[in-house]
C-alpha cells in the first residue's frame, strides 16, 4: 500500500487535484506486478485554518489507520511531495523516538522535492522555479505557528541534524528522493541527502537536470507527450518496484 501527502505550502491544494497523479500512479503499479495496489491520500487541515501540530497529528493517525489494515508496516510505502514530503519526515522522526520503532517504521519512503527546512536563508530564488522564497517562508511561519517551533526539528525536519536520529527514523529500505536541479529546496534537500547517508540510511537519489519544484507531478500535467508526461512517475513506480520486490511475490502468488 502507498500512502500519500499533497504539497502546496500547507495553505493550498488538496488529493483531488493530485487524482490524475494518482490514478496513472495506481495504473502503474498494477502494470509493474502488484495485483491489488492501494493508495491512501490524506486530505489534512490547511493554514489558517490549523497549525503545527494538527497536521501532524493528522498524519500520524492515518499511518496508524494504514497500519491497522495492513498489519505489517514493512508494506507500507509512504510517499509526499513539498509540504507533503515535510510531514512525512517528521512523523519519520516521531517514530523514530519511539522504542518499539522497528515495528512501526515503513518499508519505504519516496519523496518527491520534500521541504525539508521551512525557514533558511538556504532557500533561495532561482530563474527557473515557479516557487518564491520569500512567499514560501510566509507559509511555512503560519503552519508552525509560533518562532519557536521554527527551531523544532518535529516541524522543520531540516533543523534536525543528528545522524542518530535520522538512523532510527529511516525506513526499512530507506529513501528514494527526486528533485529538479534548479529549484528553489535544492539545497537543503542536498544536506539533508548527505546527512541520512552519514547516518547509514540507504538512499537512492535522482536529481532531474533544468527541472523545477515537484518535476514528476509538473511534467504530469505540462509536457506534451506521454512518455515525458509519465517519465517522473515511471521512475518512482520503478524504484517502489526495486526495493518492495517481496511484496510483489507475495501479491502474485
Amino acid at each position: 500500500m502507498a500512502r500519500g501527502y499533497s504539497g502546496g505550502g500547507f495553505s493550498m491544494g488538496s488529493s483531488y487535484f493530485y487524482l490524475e497523479f494518482l490514478l496513472a500512479w495506481h495504473s502503474m503499479l498494477k502494470d509493474i506486478g502488484y495485483r491489488n495496489p492501494a493508495i491512501f491520500a490524506l486530505e489534512y487541515t490547511l493554514v489558517p485554518d490549523a497549525t503545527f501540530p494538527t497536521q501532524l497529528w493528522q498524519t500520524l493517525e492515518g499511518y496508524r489507520h494504514l497500519c491497522s489494515i495492513m498489519k505489517d508496516p514493512s508494506r507500507i510505502c509512504l510517499a509526499g511531495d513539498s509540504a507533503g514530503g515535510t510531514l512525512q519526515l517528521s512523523m519519520l522522526l516521531m517514530i523514530g523516538q519511539n522504542p518499539d520503532r522497528e515495528n512501526r517504521l515503513p518499508g519505504f519512503a519516496t519523496l518527491i522535492s520534500p521541504w525539508t527546512t521551512l525557514v533558511t536563508p538556504n532557500n533561495r530564488d532561482t530563474l527557473s522555479d515557479y516557487l518564491n522564497a520569500e512567499s514560501l517562508h510566509l507559509y511555512g511561519k503560519q503552519y508552525a505557528g509560533t518562532p519557536a517551533n521554527l527551531k523544532n526539528p518535529i516541524v522543520t525536519p531540516g533543523n534536525c541534524k543528528d545522524r542518530e536520529s535520522w538512523a532510527d527514523a529511516c525506513p526499512i529500505a530507506g529513501f528514494y528522493i527526486t528533485y529538479g536541479s534548479e529549484e528553489v529546496f535544492g539545497p537543503e534537500i542536498r544536506d539533508l541527502i548527505s546527512l541520512l547517508r552519514e547516518g547509514g540510511c540507504a538512499v537512492r537519489v535522482r536529481e532531474e537536470p533544468g527541472a523545477i519544484h515537484a518535476w514528476p507531478v509538473a511534467t504530469l500535467f505540462l509536457s506534451d507527450t506521454q512518455a515525458e508526461r509519465q517519465k517522473g512517475l515511471r521512475e518512482l513506480t520503478r524504484m517502489i518496484r526495486q526495493v518492495m520486490d517481496v511484496n510483489v511475490e507475495r501479491e502474485t502468488r
